[in-house]
């Protein structure tokens, strides 16, 4: 795609509408002279360089990518007329946009009849889950694994609800016998399953919960925010296939929140919460007097905790899914890609001898550490710092990584470490671009270097 060509696009699209309505003078307030937005333009531009190189495959620390060229033409087109998806009458446009990609969203899970809306971010999502959670068991606690996004807790301490951390297993996992040991008191009402943990990427068993859902009378909430879009490999023909078992329960869980600004390829905020029992909407219901007027038909702000909206953000995920839907063949080509990068790269340092392999890589991030004289925690926590920011600095071929502390039983499959410290940090690299398919090799070889100098 001409970026240039479809931006001009986006200003002439927005200008022939804007005619439609007549002529008027702008207001001289807002008048700004080229030459003084020039010097300040200059100014942004250049405090902007500032960031880095998310765009390029030598970056795999965080979750960051930009966005698919599609989602940035759709957003700036959008934004340009600036609707506010709260309410028909600020948005109908891309509020109809909301309700399809929303639907497609339904889809990709296997939700028949459901509740859902896009929100600002994961955060928001699941603030709205454990809102619903604790509206259906006000009396009960929320359980989520030690390893769960720390959102979870943060929200229970804001709905005032007692939020009960569940141990992982060696694998970053909630471990079921201890969930179920905390579900014998009748005090949980609502569990949290993962499906992609931000650290590791682990995938919880979200297929067993569900039986101890039947047993305990729980509902399952499904934390899909980084790793929702992997049920397009789930079952896949190929080195990048996923065990099925968990991502088809996902269709059975009470609720699920996944992220399109992150494997979905859009602008920061872009989340989205699924409900598959449409009769939570009643939590929601509030009266508007001056905003739900130009329809009878629901309004997106009736079955949300937030107001206003962008309406570009549904813009930027609906042209996007016009070109990349959420589909094994559409945007599952690029999850696969980026899966396959992980594997490959794992496999490389399961055969390195200056690197070890942490653990096998569930989704699209790699866990990993240096060897080090000793093998013991404290020398790996040095070695694993000193290449982050060696790596960083490197002005002739720098390499963007990013650290993960695990304390020291975390180290249980690795019995020849030697427990020296309460822990240590390790190496953590996001595969998250497509590109990183081709461009292993490369980080891995620099790796080396750094881990043996």
């Amino acid at each position: 795609m001409d970026l240039n060509k479809w931006l001009a696009a986006a200003v002439a699209s927005n200008a022939e509408w804007s005619k439609i309505f007549g002529p008027f003078d702008p207001h001289p307030a807002l008048a700004v002279d080229d030459s003084r937005f020039a010097a300040a333009f200059e100014t942004f531009t250049e405090r902007l360089k500032n960031n880095y190189p998310f765009f390029h495959p030598r970056y795999a620390g965080q979750m960051l990518k930009p966005p698919h060229p599609a989602a940035v033409i759709g957003y700036l087109t959008a934004m340009l007329i600036n609707p506010n998806n709260h309410a028909l009458d600020g948005g109908p446009a891309t509020a109809m946009m909301e309700r399809e990609v929303v639907q497609q969203l339904a889809t990709m899970f296997g939700y028949g009849t459901y509740l859902g809306h896009l929100t600002t971010s994961g955060t928001i999502a699941n603030l709205e889950a454990l809102f619903v959670a604790r509206e259906l068991h006000p009396e009960k606690s929320i359980a989520y694994s030690t390893d769960a996004h720390y959102t979870h807790g943060r929200m229970c301490n804001v709905l005032g609800a007692e939020g009960f951390p569940v141990p992982t297993d060696a694998f970053g996992r909630m471990d079921l016998d201890a969930l179920e040991e905390g579900l014998r008191g009748g005090q949980v009402g609502t569990v949290v399953l993962t499906a992609g943990t931000t650290g590791l990427g682990a995938i919880e068993p979200i297929h067993e919960a569900l039986a101890l859902r039947e047993q305990y009378g729980v509902r399952i909430h499904v934390d899909a925010a980084y790793g929702g879009f992997f049920t397009l490999v789930a079952g896949a023909d190929g080195p990048e296939e996923l065990p099925v078992e968990p991502w088809q329960a996902v269709a059975k869980a009470d609720s699920v929140v996944v992220d399109p600004h992150k494997h979905g390829l859009q602008p920061y905020g872009c989340g989205a919460v699924l409900f598959r029992d449409p009769s939570v909407g009643r939590f929601y219901l509030h009266d508007s007097p001056y905003t739900y007027f130009t329809s009878d038909e629901l309004h997106l702000g009736e079955i949300s905790l937030e107001s206003s909206r962008a309406g570009a953000t549904a813009a930027a995920l609906w042209l996007t899914f016009q070109l990349l839907p959420p589909t094994r063949e559409g945007l599952g080509q690029v999850l696969a890609a980026g899966r396959r990068a992980a594997l490959h790269w794992a496999d490389l340092i399961e055969n390195s001898e200056y690197l070890e392999l942490y653990q096998a890589p569930q989704l699209d991030i790699v866990s990993y550490f240096p060897v080090t004289t000793g093998h013991a925690l404290s020398a790996i926590d040095a070695a694993s710092n000193r290449i982050l920011h060696e790596g960083m600095t490197d002005s002739q071929d720098p390499i963007f990584l990013s650290t993960i502390r695990l304390d020291a039983v975390r180290f249980a499959g690795h019995p020849e470490v030697a427990a020296d410290a309460a822990g240590a940090r390790i190496l953590r690299s996001v595969l998250m671009k497509p590109e990183f398919e081709t461009h292993v090799e490369h980080l891995h070889q620099r790796l080396e270097e750094l881990a043996r100098s």
